[in-house]
């Protein structure tokens, strides 16, 4: 596991390596709505753009302090400079935060190549898919032009059986997390995640098939407490989870957008390469704003708390999250109706450990008795 502890303390080290090893192009982008794969096959590296709490204040000089926390720090990350290794940025659209440190960061910060795919927001619409397999032939076409070369479809074969062998290996993962004693920690499986967005994925994927041959000979133990699943705003480090566990729990499931909700379903071949992709993306689990017809989230979200043997939900939101905010009542219903025990969590992007050990604490305790 120190491995990927390794690449989370400076997440910014592997690109730069990578960029200077390959002579390759970095593209940043934040959401998990964006179309990884055709990025690969281009031969450029993904990296997602991981907030850190703004604690000095400097996006409030183009943003709202209304905004929430991970915008506000993603905007900070661009100020700083810390993503000045990037040769490019694309963002699949989102909520109305990440869009508003979208435009701030291409407004501001001096950029040389920038794509708005234009996901859609309704995806239960019969036209969902078919619109966005156009969105990304014409991204596929920009890239082309960006990099000076043809996208084929043998590197979008490859580039999908890739990824999919990276949402396969961290569905194994989380399947060891199923176990009535798990054999992973919520935290070890968060750093897995989060480090598999800032990193070539075949690289990767070779660290995850070690990491799972060595985890299944770890030996079980009893004293893993009450079974938690994590809720809410999407989170780009493990310390509130870290801090959960340290209080007798184990996280064993979530639905965050930096965590299941990346990895959970895989694109099916088509021959048609970007209808397959489409697909996949509108298919994948929902987010908040992507569930505003007919709500299929809650009821997903329940089936996962079943089948994991959940006893308690830890439901985080963000600041100013609103769509997380709005999703929490029928997600707070749906539990109570199933006599499962939620806690709410508001955060400003940092962790009050104090506060926030003693509150959990006391539901931890709870759920024991």
């Amino acid at each position: 596991m120190e491995r990927f502890q390794k690449l989370l303390k400076d997440p910014h080290q592997y690109a730069k390596e990578w960029k200077t090893k390959t002579g390759g192009k970095v593209l940043g982008y934040f959401c998990h709505y964006f179309p990884e794969e055709l990025v690969y096959a281009a031969g450029v590296l993904p990296v997602r753009i991981l907030s850190q709490p703004d604690t000095e204040g400097i996006s409030e000089r183009y943003m709202y302090g209304t905004f929430c926390p991970n915008s506000l720090g993603i905007m900070a990350q661009g100020l700083k400079g810390n993503y000045d290794y990037l040769d490019g940025m694309a963002h699949a659209e989102c909520c109305m935060y990440m869009r508003g440190a979208v435009a701030n960061w291409w407004d501001k910060i001096p950029i040389s190549y920038k794509y708005y795919v234009a996901m859609p927001s309704q995806l239960d619409n019969p036209w969902a898919k078919t619109f966005l397999q156009a969105e990304i032939s014409a991204f596929k076409k920009d890239l082309e032009e960006w990099t000076g070369s043809t996208i084929t479809e043998k590197a979008l074969d490859h580039a999908i059986e890739v990824y999919n062998t990276s949402r396969s290996l961290m569905r194994q993962v989380y399947e060891l997390r199923r176990a009535d004693n798990p054999l992973v920690s919520g935290a070890e499986a968060f750093e897995m995640i989060l480090s598999s967005q800032i990193m070539d994925k075949e690289e990767h994927n070779k660290l995850l098939k070690d990491a799972i041959r060595k985890l299944s000979r770890r030996k079980e133990t009893n004293n893993t407490g009450p079974r938690l699943m994590l809720l809410g705003s999407e989170i780009s480090d493990t310390k509130l989870v870290r801090l959960v566990e340290s209080m007798g729990a184990t996280i064993v499931m979530d639905r965050l957008c930096s965590g299941s909700n990346y990895f959970w379903n895989t694109v099916i071949p088509q021959e048609d390469r970007c209808l397959a992709i489409a697909m996949r993306y509108v298919d994948k689990p929902r987010c908040p704003v992507k569930d505003s017809t007919y709500r299929r989230r809650v009821n997903d979200i329940v089936q996962l708390a079943i089948d994991y043997n959940v006893q308690g939900v830890i439901y985080a939101t963000q600041k100013f999250c609103v769509p997380h905010q709005m999703d929490r009542p029928p997600i707070e219903k749906a539990f109570k109706q199933r006599l499962i025990s939620i806690h709410n969590i508001e955060y400003d992007g940092t962790i009050p450990t104090g506060e926030y050990q003693t509150r959990i604490e006391a539901f931890i305790d709870m759920l024991k008795k």
